[in-house]
């Protein structure tokens, strides 16, 4: 068995609303086999994974996995059970799993619910390596090298301590959250609201701040200036120059690199030319230029300003471990560092001690050496420089530091610059701490990390991540924009552009998906099918968008899950048979699933439009939280007079105008000959289009003086370009160019034009491969049905279909139901409709379901096509006359 692709959705998905591991899965040579027909298999996996009795699976109990183990189950399952279980041993809080099958034999979809994707990747790997070495009578990789291999992969990539803490303080206020990569770079919020941070660099902070606090001298410069205290120094760039700034003190000194960080090359409280020169080599390691100043005994302190408030306050204290008259001081630091609170670098809330040249420089000065043996409960110093990432210890002191030491703290974040800084104070020790008044400023630190507040070895945790979101957010703003996502069969594109339109006619920047592309306050950003999750995550990390406008289709929500977790506004225009037999959709009913997913997924307070004619739809209204909208094309549809009836708000159009109604009060919002392209009331596709926009935009608190103004200002050459485009010809025929790539979109199409006057409607017809047969066989019948004349043509994306097949099972349907029909096959899509135009004359239409509608277009204005955007008049309401 092999895995062929594993892919992260870190979004809600058609499984669960959190994100997922999706794999892929070939069985190979274990097609159809169950683990009864292995002798010894499951007694083998459960003596290593015993926590694998705790599963549940589809019983729904403890020990439901085992029953299916023992009773025979495929090893897609078991890999994912096995996946889970060791992910639960590396500490992750997984539970959901599922194994899917895709065809063809063998083939399935393994999901798992994921928290850390290069982790957890790697465990299903690990996991599919496990059960084939047991079924292959090998040794498999012992457990604890797994999960070493795991720790490992999850201390590079998972978030830091203090970017998690800011992650969870957001999550819990409902801030949405973007990892953008495997570092700490996050998005915070949508749109205009998004902030960006890296660990506590925020987007407020700024670089030229970050600059000033590299530079420890221009910090201690800058700082003395503004009668901030701080220890005498300089700048040495050899040994020499240290020692000779070390003779100018007469006393003790410190020596540390220029622009070093977390207490790397730091000595303390050197009092000898050879202790300067081995401190400047130290420190030379990081950066040649080293500064060496005075001194300063006492306690050593943290304090957080964030926002130029004081926040919180740790008293660090440096590595240390004590003798316990037996064990070397190596052995005592192994010992502390199997402490599980402790990990590598930032992944804990402790880190490791390492042993290095200042550890052992710090023993020689006590007399003491890594193998001395020291008594018991004697303190021995690994260093003298008090800092967490070099193995130190905090203490929270935050309630005890007095207001003078708080005014500098403060007072020093506000001289440098920093939005969120960690400053670095020596206290004096020989007094308590609430009573201290002097203290010197040795450090200003950019990107401050706060476990120590967080996580403190000793004292209260400080909730300062809150003040941090609180800084960037403000105590009440959750981070979002309002969310509209429309999805459906057909109709979503204009659906989606009517709303985007009246929203930014009301003087919104909208950003907006479609079929094809992005637009950002009505300017195209991105050309194609951008109806995935990629797309809609481009909408909402512009900084400009105030409200986001998403077409929402079904191979996006398959293939990549939702962008967002909640939106206020959905709508679901129709569901017909599209895309059966293609990623796993095989029914209508596996379609309903998926655009389902899409009313699931939005806020309670917010609002689900749904088409009340469709009885697909609104047989899916009871898995909807949020409150239904309903729209439909008369007020004597059933659904919605019910749903009025109950105090519901619904849509519809009576006696030539678009009404909402709310119970039994109604309003008339505006004519419906008045919204250019119903084409005058007589397009009943996009009258549907239109009650679906407004049901949407009523919802999101537009005005309906602020929808009709918008409606009648929308245009279909201009504003909805591909969607019953109408050109007129020379000879005075016309041509419309249409999307319909489907048997309802055929067919809705075909209702309008039995409406509209006309001598011959001629199509130029054709689907896309990826439909299955039965697909294209059915639309080719409703193209036989609507048209006099038809051109068979096909599309330039074959989509592994081979050239003239889907043409020819075209050619062969139509001849079945209008075998007196002339049809003509012509596969070239421009070249088809070129054909159609040639013999058109006045009265004609031409209909092209296009492919590619900028060829289409450029072909139909080469033939002396003009744009009309009132092809025809109405004279009632059910007749037009052309103009």
């Amino acid at each position: 068995m092999r895995i062929t692709s594993v892919r992260h959705l870190d979004g809600p998905n058609l499984y669960i609303y959190k994100p997922i591991l999706m794999a892929r899965m070939e069985l190979e040579e274990l097609t159809n086999q169950e683990t009864v027909e292995f002798e010894g298999f499951s007694d083998k996996l459960l003596q290593l994974l015993p926590g694998l009795h705790e599963h549940h699976c589809a019983k729904g109990r403890p020990g439901g996995f085992v029953e299916r183990l023992y009773g025979g189950t495929y090893f897609g399952h078991v890999v994912e059970h096995t996946a889970i279980e060791l992910a639960t041993l590396c500490g992750l809080d997984i539970h959901y799993g599922k194994t899917v099958y895709v065809g063809p034999d063998g083939v399935y979809d393994i999901i798992i619910e994921c928290r850390e994707f290069p982790c957890q990747k790697l465990l299903l790997e690990r996991a599919q390596d496990l059960v084939q070495a047991l079924l292959d009578g090998a040794i498999p990789m012992p457990i604890g090298e797994i999960l070493g291999e795991a720790e490992s992969v999850l201390a590079r990539t998972a978030l830091g301590p203090s970017t998690k803490a800011i992650v969870d303080e957001a999550l819990s206020k409902g801030i949405p959250v973007w990892r953008r990569g495997n570092g700490s770079f996050v998005q915070l919020g949508w749109g205009r609201e998004r902030k960006l941070i890296e660990a506590t660099i925020t987007q407020n902070t700024s670089a030229l701040a970050v600059d000033i606090a590299c530079d420890k001298q221009m910090t201690k410069s800058i700082l003395y200036d503004s009668g901030v205290p701080v220890p005498d120094g300089g700048i040495a760039y050899d040994e020499d120059e240290a020692v000779s700034e070390f003779r100018l003190f007469h006393g003790p000194v410190v020596v540390k690199p220029l622009d070093g960080n977390q207490g790397r090359g730091v000595s303390l409280n050197l009092t000898t030319d050879e202790e300067v020169r081995e401190a400047y080599r130290t420190a030379a390691i990081y950066c040649r230029k080293v500064i060496v100043e005075r001194h300063i005994p006492g306690r050593n302190l943290r304090c957080l300003v964030v926002d130029g408030k004081f926040v919180a306050a740790s008293e660090r204290l440096p590595a240390m471990v004590y003798g316990d008259g037996e064990s070397t001081v190596e052995a005592l630091i192994n010992r502390a560092n199997s402490d599980p609170l402790r990990g590598n670098g930032h992944e804990k809330p402790l880190t490791k001690i390492i042993v290095d040249d200042v550890v052992r420089y710090t023993l020689r000065k006590q007399g003491l050496s890594l193998q001395s043996v020291v008594a018991c409960g004697e303190r021995i110093l690994l260093r003298e420089s008090a800092n967490l990432s070099t193995g130190g210890q905090a203490i929270d002191v935050t309630d005890e530091v007095p207001d003078a030491i708080r005014l500098v703290a403060e007072r020093a974040a506000r001289v440098i610059g920093l939005d969120v800084c960690g400053i670095d104070m020596v206290v004096s020790d020989d007094q308590p701490l609430g009573e201290v008044n002097n203290c010197y400023v040795i450090e200003v630190n950019a990107a401050p990390g706060i476990r120590m507040h967080h996580h403190p070895s000793f004292g209260s945790p400080r909730p300062v991540a809150q003040a941090i979101i609180n800084s960037l957010f403000g105590p009440h703003r959750n981070g979002r924009i309002p969310i509209v996502s429309i999805t459906g069969t057909n109709g979503k594109t204009t659906t989606t552009r009517l709303i985007a339109h009246v929203l930014g006619d009301t003087g919104k920047t909208v950003g907006m998906t479609t079929t094809s592309g992005v637009w950002i306050d009505g300017r195209q950003i991105a050309e194609g099918d951008m109806t995935g999750p990629a797309s809609a995550r481009m909408v909402l990390s512009d900084p400009a968008v105030e409200v986001a406008v998403l077409e929402t289709a079904r191979g996006g929500i398959v293939r990549g899950g939702l962008a967002y977790d909640k939106a206020n506004v959905a709508v679901l225009t129709n569901i017909t048979p599209d895309h059966l037999g293609q990623d796993g959709i095989d029914t209508v009913e596996d379609l309903m699933h998926v655009k389902s997913l899409v009313g699931e997924c939005v806020s309670e307070d917010g609002t689900v439009v749904l088409n009340a004619d469709d009885p697909r739809l609104v047989s899916l209204s009871t898995r909807f939280r949020a409150k239904i909208t309903y729209f439909a094309m008369s007020e004597k549809n059933p659904v919605l007079c019910r749903h009025l009836a109950l105090g519901g708000t619904g849509f519809y159009t009576s006696g030539g105008w678009l009404i909402e109604a709310r119970g039994n009060l109604t309003w008339q919002i505006m004519p419906v000959g008045e919204v250019p392209i119903t084409m005058g009331g007589t397009a009943g596709f996009q009258v549907e289009n239109t009650l679906a926009a407004v049901s949407a935009l009523r919802a999101m608190g537009c005005t309906r003086q602020q929808i009709a103004r918008g409606m009648s200002s929308f245009q279909a050459s201009a504003n909805n370009p591909g969607r019953c485009t109408v050109f007129q010809l020379p000879s005075g025929a016309h041509v419309i160019i249409d999307y319909g790539h489907n048997p309802d979109g055929f067919r809705r199409v075909g209702e309008w034009l039995k409406r509209v006057p006309h001598n011959r409607l001629k199509g130029v017809v054709g689907v896309p491969g990826d439909r299955n047969n039965t697909m294209i066989r059915e639309s080719a019948a409703q193209a036989a049905e609507i048209f006099d004349e038809l051109y068979v043509k096909e599309d330039v994306d074959k989509r592994g279909r081979t050239p003239g097949e889907v043409a020819e099972l075209f050619r062969v349907e139509i001849n079945k139901h209008a075998p007196h029909k002339p049809v003509y096959v012509v596969l070239a899509e421009t070249e088809a409709l070129s054909k159609a135009m040639q013999t058109a004359v006045q009265g004609d239409i031409v209909v092209l379901f296009y492919e590619r509608l900028k060829a289409a277009e450029q072909t139909v204005l080469a033939a002396g096509g003009v744009v009309t955007e009132a092809p025809f008049r109405v004279v009632s309401q059910s007749v037009a006359l052309p103009l």
